[in-house]
This record gives structure tokens, C-alpha cells and sequence, in this order.
């Protein structure tokens, strides 16, 4: 299972949100690229990315940030938040982004997730947040009438090969993941799933790494010390 450790920038700042809430926002860093360094050291090879600002906006107002994490590290990049049109997905890919991450416009512009996906393969993934059983947009502020399962079902009719599954009640809650719905997942798609939300101890790492699970990101654990990320990559292994 690869390890995702994740940043989450806001104003080019390192920060993290209580259960998606913009107002309830710890500010953890104003480097975020020294954070990705010291993940490297830690022995990560990929990195999530998520523009708070984007998620919320539609924009890219922390590019520069991303792509200097791109150029400073040797890390797998991938980035979430506000890429709605083939444009920012060209921009990110371009600036040396290994993938990106499509959250709102997957489920609100279904005709853009085909183009991108027919264009770009395996680079274009799909971010699944599920607020009380549907799939929620637009930074987690609004939620549809779309079902995770009719999403995901979806999803993979079209070829999309990795899916982030993020149980928002469980983001930055510190109180464990939700195993039961990724040991679900995991048996019944065949795509690539990634677990997020409330990866909190190593315990949380060890039952998804049994699983067979494709990847784990883990946020607010790290920035706390809760989870040693050296420590938790081996266990991932």
C-alpha cells in the first residue's frame, strides 16, 4: 500500500480543516515545501496535494507552490481542488503533476471526466467525499443527491483507475477511519482506492494495508505526531 502524506495549502500555507470546515482552520506550516522535503527524508514517494482555495473557487491561486513541491522533490505529485476544465488539467500535468484529482466537476460536467480521462489515462483520478451516504462537491460545502455506490459504479464503467475515498464525518477528527466502507470498496471495484479521512494511528495504516488496499493518506495524524510517517510507510509495505 503506498502512503500519501498529504498537504493541504490555503494562501500558499500548510493547513488543516476539521471535517472540511474552512472555519474551524489550523494553520500548520508557511513552507509547505519544506514539509514535502521532510516527507522525502521520511522515505514517502508520493505526495496528495489538495487547493483548498481551488476546492472552494474553481481557481489555482496556489500553482506555484505545487509546482515548486514538483521541481524540489523527487516525489509522485498528486493534486485535488477546484480542476474543472481541461485547461487546469493541461496547466497541472504540465508543470510536472504526476495526477490529478477531479472532485465537483467528476459529478456536476460528466462529459469533461470522459475528456480527460480519454485524453490523459491513468493520470486523471477521481476524489469520492461521501457525507451521509452521497457524494459531496464544491469543498465539501454542498452535498448531491448522487449515492457513493451509483458514483463509483459510474466511475468504473468508464475506466477511471483511481478513486480517493474520503469519509468527510472522519477528516481531521483524530478518531479512526472508516474500515468497514474500504474493505467494501476494496471487494467489490476493481479500481485503484485510496483511504482518507481519519487515518489517525498505525493501527488505522496496518488493517488497510491488510486489506490489499492501493494507497492511505494521512494528514492531520502526521502534523500532530500521532503517526510516525517513517514508521507507518514500513508498515505499509
Amino acid at each position: 500500500m503506498i502512503i500519501f502524506p498529504a498537504i493541504d495549502l490555503y494562501e500558499k500555507k500548510a493547513v488543516r480543516l476539521y471535517k472540511g470546515d474552512y472555519a474551524n482552520m489550523t494553520v500548520y506550516s508557511d513552507n509547505p515545501v519544506e514539509i514535502a522535503r521532510d516527507f522525502e527524508i521520511k522515505g514517502a514517494k508520493a505526495v496528495h496535494l489538495v487547493d483548498l482555495e481551488g476546492a472552494k473557487f474553481g481557481t489555482t491561486p496556489n500553482i506555484d507552490v505545487v509546482k515548486r513541491i514538483a521541481d524540489g522533490t523527487r516525489l509522485f505529485s498528486e493534486i485535488g481542488g477546484g480542476i474543472r476544465d481541461m485547461a487546469t488539467v493541461d496547466r497541472y500535468l504540465s508543470i510536472g503533476v504526476d495526477r490529478v484529482i477531479l472532485g465537483t466537476a467528476a459529478v456536476e460536467n460528466r462529459a469533461f471526466l470522459c475528456e480527460a480521462v480519454k485524453k490523459y489515462g491513468e493520470r486523471i483520478a477521481v476524489g469520492a467525499d461521501v457525507k451521509d451516504g452521497c457524494i459531496a462537491i464544491k469543498g465539501w460545502i454542498e452535498t448531491s443527491a448522487l449515492t457513493l455506490e451509483a458514483f463509483l459504479d459510474d466511475l468504473q464503467s468508464l475506466g477511471v483507475k483511481t478513486v480517493i475515498c474520503t469519509d468527510i464525518s472522519k477528516d481531521g477528527a483524530m478518531r479512526g477511519t472508516n474500515l468497514e466502507l474500504y474493505a467494501v470498496l476494496s471487494e467489490k471495484y476493481h479500481m485503484n482506492i485510496t483511504a482518507s479521512g481519519g487515518v489517525s494511528s498505525m493501527q488505522d495504516v496496518k488493517k488497510l494495508a491488510d486489506m490489499g488496499l492501493y494507497g492511505a493518506i494521512i494528514g492531520k495524524a502526521y502534523y500532530t505526531g500521532d503517526i510516525d510517517l517513517a514508521a507507518a510507510i514500513e508498515v505499509a509495505k
